[in-house]
């Protein structure tokens, strides 16, 4: 990691002062700046079984994927 502090404000990081992380309820640090247009948009997702499927098919092959490093490193060792 870089140096502390060395991180510059964009698009996708911003800077909170500790006052108002510490004035938030519960100190929640769920902080939303960045709005995903795409949530607004409910009639455009696809139907719930086909989201499911795609769900499945993204985990099994994730799963595939974490296999075939746990089995090269079980070669490793």
């Amino acid at each position: 990691m870089g140096q502390p502090g060395a991180r510059r404000e964009s698009e996708r990081f911003r800077r909170f002062p500790v006052d108002e992380l510490l004035a938030r309820d519960k100190l929640n640090l769920d902080i939303f700046w960045l709005e995903d247009e795409s949530l607004d948009d409910v009639d455009g997702l696809p139907p719930p079984d086909v989201m499911a499927a795609e769900i499945v098919e993204n985990l099994q092959a994730a799963l595939e994927a974490f296999q075939t490093v746990a089995e090269a490193l079980a070669v490793k060792r």
